[in-house]
């Protein structure tokens, strides 16, 4: 299959066009002004329901709705629109949109980002002793892009909240000055848009310089559900299988973790081929997605989507908490309705399929996971662990908040049984080097700690 584009300035190019009302058009190029808009051939052909797409999880899951914004917001961007106001005037407000979006959550841009001997290395994020994130600057964008997207800002062309390097060298500096970090994960944007010459230079650069602690590359992509193509019929497929083949053989696990939000992303032939074309080369699979409103927040479609992916080798790995930036006021759902989806489902699947952890909130202080809803001393609480931290001897270690039916994040949570703070408060204070938080959490991230 030949790749074909569609984004807000050739929607008119979209074969099933017709069937878009000029309101649903209008909302489309609006939200799109804020939220970025890309799809492709693949799936508007393959995994939208044409016949009732209003309701279809692929077709939100990839073209923006009215409701992604505030109402409020929608009507001030549409009157600038329809008024034509000047370009700059335009483009300022869509920038004050954008910034009151959360655009960077946890703190990625102000505590994620480590220094080299003084050099801000923005295409890194040291958050977790041992894993590192690499953002190579030419994949830094997507065969389609999620309407969820906590990345959105990567695609928006506004470089001051962006991600990414070219420099394989500063990578292999810093991952010699911290030797406790034994994964890289590559990320974006989605690195498999890179061709494969490019992708093979960052990894034969990390490769070639021997490094004795490096034990997993992991490649972060949504290619297998949005252009599964990549792997079996575009012009370097086969290359990219072997270089696949050659990191394996260099005795490196190779992880690729895919982004699966829904069932039907994997129902194609093409999916099918593309997963088994990747594990004959001894990469593992690892699956992972946020639990999602108007998309995949029904228990019974976690646990067929889990039993699929065991079917066709892939390992569950991350159930995940709609984070709190971009449209999550459209997506994201109540903890406690989060957390019983994840238990119905959970329920329903075998023992090898229960490798899958949530729901997990990748928050400032690290992953949190909601354990359950319980009653302690008399009070209703939430009874949640770490699965990583800023700092490692958080994990693992139990701790409480008082129950809130409204609550969708971890800002929300506040402690249980009167203590004024959660356990690990102080030192994440002392490692983000501020005198206070602004409510119990913040929503920023870290330092490099190590």
């Amino acid at each position: 299959m030949k790749y074909h584009v569609y984004a807000r300035h050739n929607l008119d190019k979209i074969p099933t066009y017709g069937k878009l009302s000029k309101e649903q058009i209008q909302s489309i190029k609006i939200v799109s002004e804020v939220l970025p808009f890309k799809t492709n051939n693949y799936v508007v052909n393959e995994l939208i329901d044409w016949d009732n797409y209003q309701t279809d999880p692929m077709y939100i899951l990839s073209f923006p709705q009215k409701g992604m914004l505030k109402s409020k917001q929608f009507r001030a961007l549409s009157e600038l629109v329809e008024k034509n106001t000047n370009k700059a005037e335009l483009a300022k407000y869509i920038e004050e949109l954008r910034l009151n979006l959360n655009p960077h959550p946890a703190g990625q841009l102000e505590h994620n980002v480590p220094t080299l001997k003084g050099e801000v290395l923005s295409g890194i994020q040291h958050k977790y002793r041992e894993t590192m994130l690499f953002f190579p600057t030419q994949g830094q964008t997507c065969h389609a892009y999620c309407t969820f997207c906590f990345r959105w800002p990567q695609f928006t062309g506004l470089n001051e909240l962006k991600f990414a390097m070219k420099q394989t060298k500063l990578v292999v500096a810093y991952l010699k000055e911290n030797p406790s970090i034994t994964d890289i994960l590559i990320t974006g944007g989605d690195p498999m848009v890179m061709k494969t010459e490019i992708l093979e230079r960052y990894i034969n650069g990390i490769l070639s310089a021997e490094l004795p602690q490096l034990k997993t590359i992991r490649i972060g992509t949504k290619s297998l559900s949005f252009w599964p193509y990549r792997y079996i019929s575009d012009p370097d497929s086969w290359d990219l299988l072997n270089l696949l083949r050659r990191v394996n053989e260099k005795g490196i696990h190779l992880a690729l973790m895919a982004h699966i939000n829904h069932p039907r992303e994997l129902e194609t032939d093409a999916v099918k081929e593309a997963i088994a074309r990747i594990r004959e080369t001894g990469t593992t699979i690892r699956s992972q997605s946020p639990i999602l409103r108007h998309i995949n927040d029904d228990p019974a479609l976690w646990a067929s989507m889990w039993k699929k992916q065991v079917n066709l080798g892939i390992i569950p790995y991350y159930m995940f908490v709609a984070r709190d930036t971009g449209a999550q006021s459209y997506f994201g759902l109540s903890l406690e309705r989060t957390h019983q989806i994840f238990h119905e489902a959970y329920q329903q699947i075998s023992g090898i399929g229960r490798t899958v952890r949530g729901p997990s909130m990748s928050a400032g202080p690290g992953k949190v996971r909601i354990v359950g809803i319980s009653e302690v001393k008399g009070e209703k609480v939430f009874v949640l662990e770490f699965l990583q931290g800023r700092n490692p001897d958080w994990v693992g270690q139990p701790f409480f908040a008082a129950y809130d039916a409204e609550a969708q994040w971890l800002d929300d949570l506040v402690p249980a049984f009167g203590e004024k703070e959660f356990f690990y408060e102080q030192e994440y204070m002392k490692l983000l080097k501020v005198d206070k938080l602004p409510g119990h959490v913040l929503s920023t991230d870290n330092k490099q700690y190590a």
